[in-house]
């Protein structure tokens, strides 16, 4: 476990500590799920997870062993009662969540059961929450694609439209839609901690585009590269001038965490002002086109790694697209740490161990240590 820093100060208030802390994780089968999962074991607290079968075969939650370090219930979060009886004979403190139909091209091909997941799956979560009075803290995780995207080079701010060309984007916009009307229905801040009010503090979180080990998603961009590599033939990709906010996974779980431990603030006045929406994307210089990633991971693969430019038609997505913020940065004191070459580093480093038969919860640990150390310092 990582201890908590201690408080040299007699007037400092003393670190949040996630020790002993009941959670209660929606998606922990996914990929960032897996990750933030793990994390969240290793500062201590208690994590229920509840989800679907992991999404791919292999996947992050079967090879780092992510059932070991959290309690393991699979359920629908489209089936009320099991998600109700799940979240109340646990008494989380604070929910996380991420389950979500995550793909556009999916979306396409799916529609009804990417809104019906991402939501009314969204809706179901919130009022389970509204019937769980050990609940204190929600972040409720979306996506930069919830913008109505104008194809413009200026990055987006939390109080533009909301919208979505593909049903995967429509049904983000709208799962902020729903966990807004949440928020004003049941959970208003001006009544937060109030004698005769509620307890909870909801916030949601839109974040870039996440790279990371453990990732085996379809038709997503390193996933696509890392099974072409591995198969020696040139790997065909559909945008590469499509410009997006890469990421590695941790930073934006970064700021789920510092997110969630604002909402938790005892002095619940305080704790109010951050129950609203925050971007959590990567430096301006980090916004870089397809080809730019595709190009950098077959240098760092090497062994003739190479790709090429697929002509077929393909379904729309946005051409351009960067998140400003501003807004974590001031209130919760986030920031991204890793450089976008840093994060392709790591993540080629953590498939050559997978291929290598290295044990992959110990290294994801690692690479969770290596990430907090460069907080600290």
């Amino acid at each position: 476990m990582v201890d908590p820093p201690q408080s040299t100060s007699g007037t400092t208030p003393p670190a949040f500590s996630w020790q002993g802390r009941r959670v209660f994780l929606t998606g922990h089968t996914g990929f960032k799920g897996g990750w933030l999962a793990l994390w969240l074991a290793q500062l201590g607290a208690t994590v229920r997870g509840y989800a679907l079968d992991p999404p791919t075969q292999p996947s992050l939650f079967t090879v780092a062993r992510v059932g070991e370090a959290v309690e393991d219930i699979r359920g629908d979060i489209r089936d009320s009662a099991a998600l109700e009886r799940a979240m109340q004979a646990f008494a989380p403190e604070v929910v996380f969540h991420l389950a979500a139909q995550p793909l556009v091209r999916a979306s396409y091909q799916d529609p009804i059961g990417t809104f019906e997941t991402n939501v009314i799956g969204t809706a179901r979560v919130l009022d389970a929450v509204r019937r769980a009075p050990s609940v204190a803290a929600v972040v409720s995780v979306t996506t930069d694609k919830c913008y109505e995207n104008k194809e413009w080079v200026w990055p987006y701010r939390e109080s533009d439209p909301l919208g979505g060309y593909d049903p995967y984007s429509s049904s983000k916009a709208c799962a902020e839609i729903v966990s807004a009307a949440f928020r004003q229905s049941y959970f208003p801040v001006e009544e937060l901690g109030q004698p005769q009010g509620h307890g909870v503090a909801l916030a949601t979180a839109r974040a870039g585009n996440v790279i990371g080990g453990g990732d085996w998603s379809a038709d997503r961009l390193l996933p696509d590269l890392l099974r072409g590599f591995l198969s020696g033939q040139p790997v065909r990709i559909r945008h590469p001038h499509a410009i997006r906010p890469w990421q590695h996974v941790l930073e934006p779980l970064h700021g789920y965490i510092l997110l969630a431990e604002k909402l938790l603030t005892p002095d619940r006045d305080q704790a109010a002002r951050f129950a609203t929406a925050y971007n959590f994307g990567p430096s301006s210089e980090d916004a870089q086109p397809v080809s730019w990633i595709a190009e950098q991971m077959a240098t760092l693969w090497g062994e003739g790694a190479s790709w090429q430019t697929d002509g077929s038609p393909s379904p729309h997505e946005a051409g351009h697209l960067r998140l400003d913020s501003s807004r974590a940065r001031a209130d919760l004191g986030w920031a991204p740490r890793l450089r976008l070459p840093d994060a392709l580093e790591l993540v080629v480093a953590w498939h050559r161990a997978f291929g290598s038969g290295q044990q992959m919860q110990a290294l994801t640990l690692q690479q969770i240590r290596q990430y907090s150390a460069h907080i600290s310092a």
